[in-house]
């Protein structure tokens, strides 16, 4: 399952693109995902070590908090 596109990496965590942020009070701002739940990248592709469900949900707002 997508969860977002990698826009780059800021300070040892994975910054998503604007455009994957969400709805409501996420849209329109960056995501942060800890690079610790990276198991492999293949391509253009990063596949994580946890399950789409469970990623969303160690996603970061740029201050560090949970989204």
């Amino acid at each position: 399952m997508h969860i977002g596109t990698v826009d780059r990496i800021i300070v040892g965590m994975i910054r998503l693109t604007k455009n994957d942020s969400g709805e409501g009070r996420h849209e329109g701002h960056h995501h942060y995902i800890d690079p610790g739940l990276v198991a492999d990248i293949e391509g253009q592709t990063v596949r994580l070590s946890a399950v789409a469900a469970a990623a969303v949900a160690f996603e970061e707002e740029k201050s560090g908090e949970p989204t």
